[in-house]
């Protein structure tokens, strides 16, 4: 089945390279106001199409299972949607690991309380045009039985780094239809080589790698992904002081023990390639974790090594196929001066964006399991001690001879809101502003 590439909003296959991003959360008290908005919005909503690097800024539109049935759509087309869409994200929270301080009566204003409906993306090249565009939107936005839930700023650091450091968002899924490369990003074949991933992976009304269509009985769902919106902040002066003490003050040995709890080095080459901090060539994306079986190389409990495990888990890849995520996050916050010992007033973080054909499936299948419970590894109930909340199992350990064991001094991360949301295509959100 060929791709319609303009009925698919842009930003799912082909990431905008904008460094400025900003979110809007509205809320629908009216019905015919909310169909108001979406038809203001349709003409200007970025697609697969229409999107190049040349456009001044871009649009896209998504929506929560609120926002459905503040649209009043029909509620057997709304029982069809995944169950965990329906419930939300804040409802999923204990299986998510989003407890303690991460749990939802502590998330910001409007997030995970059923009043987030409508979200409104805007990338743009400069701060102005994206500021320009936000406040275009947010004056829609503001009465008329309509408003403003929740705001959100996001901007790209230099050399595409997050708050940690480390280079961020280059390792992608090479989905069917595409020009990325899948040796180490797709399915490794039975014999030999590698191929693309299933388009249905990620977009609904496509085959996806069990050879199903899924939304097929529902043509609202055609062309349509499901968004998981999370915010994350990040206590970069408790990783920093944590990193220099286990150093001791040495600047390689930083480096090292920071490669291996990511499984990468700050610049994104990956430690099975490049166990010394020299990269043998290009292809940073192109290894296989199988090769290296003890975590000799890259520890088995790695942030990245969990996140996608490759071949690691057996089968080739045939037991992570099915749990690929597309990711479009980006950083919030100004970045932490070096010199500073305590994080401030001044917060910061990474607005964590996927896309999957199933949250359950891909989203919370990596969430609340590979790095939630280190089972799947052979790790027991240890989680990965980046994102672990304090009072989980969160010892690492460094394979090696003899083996190094990092216990971290409190939490790195933290959920500060989160959302669960559907991305229809055009045909679909033109249907839904005319219900």
């Amino acid at each position: 089945m060929t791709l319609d590439r303009d009925d698919l909003q842009g930003n799912i296959l082909r990431g905008y390279r904008f460094r400025h991003a900003g979110y809007l959360f509205a809320h629908i008290e009216q019905a015919d106001a909310g169909r108001r908005l979406l038809r203001r919005l349709v003409d200007s909503v970025t697609t697969e199409e229409k999107w190049d690097e040349h456009l001044p800024w871009t649009l896209n539109v998504a929506l929560t299972a609120c926002g459905l049935k503040a649209l009043e759509l029909d509620l057997a087309a709304l029982t069809r949607f995944p169950a965990e869409f329906r419930i939300g994200m804040a409802a999923r929270a204990e299986e998510l690991g989003d407890v303690g301080e991460s749990a939802p009566e502590f998330w910001d204003d409007g997030l995970g309380t059923g009043q987030a409906h409508v979200l409104i993306t805007v990338y743009a090249p400069t701060e102005t045009a994206r500021d320009e565009r936000m406040a275009c939107w947010k004056r829609q936005i503001e009465g008329g039985g309509l408003g403003l839930v929740h705001e959100q700023l996001a901007d790209g650091l230099r050399h595409s780094r997050e708050h940690f450091g480390f280079a961020d968002g280059f390792s992608q899924p090479a989905v069917e239809g595409t020009k990325r490369n899948p040796r180490g990003e797709g399915v490794m074949r039975r014999f030999f080589g590698w191929r693309q991933v299933r388009l249905g992976e990620f977009v609904l009304g496509y085959r996806d790698e069990d050879g199903v269509v899924a939304g097929r009985d529902l043509p609202l769902l055609r062309n349509g992904t499901f968004m998981v919106w999370r915010k994350l902040e990040q206590d970069v002066a408790l990783f920093r002081r944590w990193i220099r003490e286990l150093a001791r003050g040495d600047p390689e040995e930083e480096d090292w023990l920071k490669a291996k709890i990511v499984g990468r080095w700050p610049n994104g080459d990956s430690l099975v390639r490049s166990p010394d901090g020299h990269d043998p060539g290009s292809g940073r994306n192109q290894f296989r974790y199988g090769r290296d079986p003890r975590g000799l190389r890259c520890p088995v409990g790695a942030h990245v090594r969990r996140a996608y495990p490759r071949d690691a888990l057996g089968w080739r890849t045939e037991r992570t196929k099915r749990s690929r995520l597309i990711r479009r996050g980006m950083p919030y916050g100004l970045p932490l001066d070096e010199r500073a010992t305590d994080t401030g007033v001044e917060k910061r973080g990474l607005i964590f964006v996927c896309l999957n054909a199933s949250i359950a499936r891909q989203f919370e299948l990596v969430q609340g399991q590979w790095l939630g419970d280190g089972d799947a590894f052979g790790l027991g109930s240890a989680r990965d001690v980046l994102v672990a909340h304090p009072h989980a199992a969160g010892t690492m350990t460094v394979q090696g001879s003899p083996p190094r064991f990092l216990s971290p001094p409190g939490q790195f991360v933290w959920t500060r809101g989160g959302e669960y949301l559907f991305v229809p295509g055009m045909d679909a959100l033109r249907a839904l502003a005319a219900t």
